[in-house]
């Protein structure tokens, strides 16, 4: 998948923010019915991940409408929200506290959080090297990181048919639905990731030596967990 013509750091931090603002009412309508609502299962299984005595202090970068943080909160946690798509919050439904903020630089203290959590975002960060640096500044030493994205399944016919699902469904059920080009970036969007090796290698760096990845429902979505070190 070429991504030549993608925008890359500034332009690319503008133009996420900009999209994220269109899309914000209609996003939890469009994630379930693009999912088949797999996307509440996964969700679920990040946080599970976490393993934090409950009562933690738990951080969701990029939170969006608040999906993780209602989940978090639903496992008794201690949940805040960050993102700086304010068109995103606008439409939150959560009872955590959110945050307007750039998840690159967050306004809190060293090792202020127990764990974070970051639900489809990885793709959309500016650096991912500064995005784990900045996590693992945040996250006290023992703490959990639970990071979810989507993935591409490993099997060859799986592997296809995601494709032709992901390339051409998902825009056409975004277009009719909310916003047929913020759709058609989200399949693009996958070669801003890295290869699994790289991405974990660049975790392990940031201090979270114990970083692994769990592959979701064959592959189609990946979580990134592990402890700081």
């Amino acid at each position: 998948m070429n991504g030549a013509d993608l925008p890359r750091g500034d332009d690319k931090a503008v133009a996420v923010r900009t999209m994220f603002d269109r899309i914000g009412a209609r996003y939890d309508v469009v994630n379930r019915l693009m999912t088949f609502g797999l996307d509440v299962r996964w969700r679920r299984r990040a946080v599970r991940e976490l393993r934090l005595p409950a009562g933690s202090s738990v951080f969701d970068l990029a939170c969006g409408t608040g999906d993780l943080c209602r989940e978090l909160r639903r496992s008794h946690y201690r949940a805040v929200g960050f993102d700086f798509s304010f068109g995103m919050l606008a439409n939150a439904n959560t009872e955590a506290p959110l945050v307007q903020a750039d998840v690159l630089r967050l306004p809190l203290r060293d090792a202020a959080a127990d764990g974070i959590t970051c639900g489809f975002a990885l793709r959309n960060v500016v650096s991912l090297e500064a995005f784990f640096a900045e996590v693992a500044r945040v996250v006290r030493p023992g703490g959990s990181i639970a990071l979810l994205d989507a993935g591409v399944p490993e099997h060859p016919l799986l592997r296809a048919g995601h494709g032709l699902y992901f390339g051409k469904v998902v825009p056409l059920i975004g277009g009719l639905l909310s916003d047929r080009d913020a759709y058609a970036y989200l399949p693009r969007s996958m070669v801003y990731l890295p290869r699994t090796g790289e991405l974990l290698s660049m975790l392990h760096r940031a201090g979270f030596p114990s970083a692994r990845r769990v592959p979701l429902s064959g592959g189609i979505a990946q979580l990134f967990a592990g402890t700081r070190a």
